[in-house]
């Protein structure tokens, strides 16, 4: 029967009793007698429901909680900086031993770990234990709500309550056709007094964030798995070139592996995705215990804090220091920007453009970035005109044959390039590096086409390339290990972070970034979510600088299109065929900002 309290279950008279109610970090006989009315009850004290714990203690609530662990004293500490926070926060957590101690709490949010039948049982036991009117809150991600809610016994009381990372900024009300409306305004109401912004969606298996963020981490362990980069390089490529906080490693680390798993296997039996499987990787280092950081150790090592993260000394090349004159070919807003980098470095660089104008109106491009700079006071007025002195603009193609490093940086497209480094393999000095800016093509192409493809790599500079810090260094199969100590350390002289990547569709960035923004887009399809709610959840939930709707927009539909295509092309998975959408803005004209509208109209 919905409501009732179980006095036989539960081992008491139907009565909470003080005894079964221990007080955390006080021992005020006056708190311990009975929980407050209008409490809030949290079942599971992980990642998660720790979160909403410190949460709602910061907030002024009395919070009850209950957990299997034998250390959950711990934990609760441990969600506080001093011993003097905790004692604190202690006079307002109680610890629960019997479900009948929820029966004064208006929301109980449930939060143990992502499994059907852990959830069901907890909603069913709090159900026996609640009045009619208690809200049941899940975290599931994945898990179907509906199911959850008709096997809780309370089916219109139960309402989902998702927080995409702890440290999240929003939660996702998730609501079943069948939840009452007073239910859900309750949950919203409870997420905004926990400082939380919301958005409200439907019961999909992984509403909007899990779909769009364990894909992509999922990926990122693929990746690992395979050689195609380090973990290192794959956590910065991501912080530095897409400005997420936290690398996917480090991200996974902070969910837990075995978290992580849950939620990936049931995302992938809810879609029928075989991609969505955990990772080998992922599911043995769950089976190990390599939990992540509440276990000491995942993907990085918090037993020793002093010493985990330290950067690994890296040999020098001495070919890098040789490289003192440099050729840029292009005029466009990646070559323009690549020179700027290069001069104000105080290397010696020749643009080269199809034409004497085209070169002196890129070399101008220069005189104006630089002097925006000057404005911003980034730069002096005498480093300027350094730089400036030091940028040689020219339409004559052996001229670069005086360069120990030649860049190129013009269209993305392969018959091009591959033209490009057929003059270059032969204009340039023998033993010079030869490096293409591609995105995502094969560098061994361009190796080839060149006739010496021990001297081409990879450089993929990332837009803006004066402000961002990121070069993705990608060596073909054939390219001299001289040449990739070369190129990593120009970048350091260049004041770049250098990663490095086998020579694969998309790279690193592009590898795993596109698969979620076609996600995203496919999301708003489906018409779950629309643009602005999808881009809420993952900049104020998982933390990105931009939603994926208005990066999209940002780097042109177009292009993003292109690449796409690239990566479905070399995979030729159904899942990373290009969103239908994507392509109709294309062919409309709606290729982002550059042309004023895109998912948005701009101007």
């Amino acid at each position: 029967m919905t409501g009732r309290v179980d006095a036989k279950r539960n081992g008491t008279d139907g009565a909470v009793n003080a005894n079964d109610t221990l007080p955390y970090g006080t021992s005020d006989p006056a708190r311990s007698d009975a929980v407050a009315d209008g409490s809030l009850g949290v079942v599971g004290v992980g990642v998660i429901g720790g979160a909403i714990v410190r949460r709602a203690v910061l907030a002024g609530h009395v919070v009850v909680v209950r957990d299997t662990r034998t250390d959950l004293r711990d934990v609760l500490d441990g969600l506080w900086e001093t011993p003097e926070q905790a004692r604190a926060a202690g006079r307002h957590i109680r610890i629960a031993r019997s479900w009948a101690e929820f029966a004064s709490a208006r929301v109980v949010v449930e939060a143990v770990p992502e499994r059907r039948d852990a959830k069901a049982e907890v909603l069913r036991e709090l159900d026996c234990a609640c009045p009619p009117d208690t809200v049941l809150a899940t975290t599931t991600s994945a898990l179907s709500l509906t199911d959850l809610a008709a096997a809780s016994g309370r089916p219109g009381r139960v309402v989902g309550l998702h927080l995409p990372l702890p440290a999240a900024g929003l939660a996702e009300i998730a609501r079943t056709v069948i939840a009452d409306t007073s239910a859900v305004a309750r949950v919203r109401e409870l997420a905004r007094a926990l400082g939380l912004e919301t958005v409200t969606v439907g019961d999909r298996a992984g509403l909007v964030s899990a779909s769009l963020l364990f894909g992509f981490l999922n990926q990122a362990v693929t990746m690992y798995d395979q050689r195609a980069a380090g973990r290192d390089d794959i956590d910065a490529a991501m912080r530095f070139g897409c400005g997420l906080p936290l690398g996917p490693f480090e991200l996974l680390d902070v969910i837990g592996t075995d978290t992580a798993c849950d939620i990936l296997d049931t995302l992938a039996v809810r879609h029928d995705e075989p991609a969505l499987r955990p990772a080998r990787r992922l599911r043995h280092m769950a089976l190990a215990g390599l939990l992540g950081r509440k276990s000491g150790r995942g993907f990085y090592d918090y037993r020793d804090q002093a010493g985990s993260d330290a950067a690994v000394p890296t040999r020098r090349s001495r070919g890098a220091s040789l490289v003192r004159r440099v050729g840029i070919v292009g005029t466009g807003t990646m070559a323009t920007g690549i020179a700027e980098v290069f001069a104000k470095a105080g290397i010696d660089t020749l643009l080269v453009g199809r034409s004497d104008a085209r070169a002196k109106s890129a070399w101008e491009a220069v005189a104006a970035s630089t002097g925006r700079a000057v404005r911003r006071g980034k730069l002096t007025e005498a480093d300027q005109t350094a730089a400036l002195e030091r940028l040689d603009p020219s339409s004559d193609l052996d001229r670069l044959a005086g360069c120990d490093l030649v860049v190129e940086a013009i269209a993305e497209e392969l018959p091009l390039k591959k033209q490009l480094f057929g003059r270059l393999g032969t204009v340039c000095r023998p033993g010079a590096l030869l490096a293409t800016t591609t995105s995502s093509l094969p560098v061994i192409e361009c190796g080839l086409a060149s006739g010496r493809p021990e001297d081409v790599i990879g450089m993929h500079f990332f837009n803006p390339a004066p402000v961002m810090r990121l070069v993705e260094v990608i060596p073909s199969l054939e390219t001299s290990a001289r040449h990739v100590d070369t190129a990593r350390e120009v970048c350091r002289r260049l004041g770049k972070h250098p990663v490095q990547c086998m020579d694969r569709p998309g790279f690193i960035v592009n590898a795993l970034l596109f698969p979620y923004l076609n996600g995203a887009v496919r999301l708003a399809e489906s018409h779950y979510a629309g643009a602005d709610e999808i881009d809420a959840v993952m900049k104020l939930g998982c933390g990105y600088p931009l939603g994926p709707f208005e990066l999209l927009d940002v780097i042109g539909l177009d292009v993003s299109l292109s690449i796409q295509r690239v990566l479905h092309d070399a995979d030729g998975r159904p899942g990373t065929m290009p969103a239908p959408l994507l392509g109709h803005l294309v062919a409309a004209g709606r290729s982002g900002r550059k042309t004023g509208a895109g998912f948005r109209v701009y101007g």
